[in-house]
């Protein structure tokens, strides 16, 4: 099957369940840490749009850095821009793990979404 590019972190079960199933699938996998590499505001702006999926579904809502950082009453007020670059900013406020082949895209997991796209 072909390569998918993982951002995943390596402490997160939703990752580890994600990167099974595509193993078990046999996709070849480049994994890439997220919160050593997050993705670029570029990169970021090209696969929301691929994904079909609102911006805020691409934050890690219950994560640390996302409730200190008080980003639930901040984000309606940031531009579409400055929502972007503060995901390309920190990969722990990216929801995990983002998957791709450079066509189509995946944030999170969920094994039906997972079968419709990735099997």
């Amino acid at each position: 099957m072909s390569q998918l590019i993982v951002y995943h972190y390596a402490k997160c079960g939703t990752c580890r369940k994600a990167i099974k199933w595509l193993e078990e699938h046999h996709h070849e996998l480049k994994l890439i840490p997220i919160v050593e590499e997050p993705p670029t505001a570029e990169e970021l702006t090209k696969w929301i749009e691929l994904s079909g999926l609102e911006l805020k579904k691409w934050f890690n809502t219950s994560g640390e850095v996302y409730k200190s950082m008080a980003l639930k009453d901040k984000l309606p007020a940031m531009s579409r821009e400055e929502q972007i670059k503060l995901l390309a900013s920190n990969g722990k406020l990216i929801k995990r793990p983002v998957v791709t082949d450079g066509q189509k895209v995946t944030v999170g997991f969920r094994e039906h979404e997972y079968e419709m796209i990735w099997a």
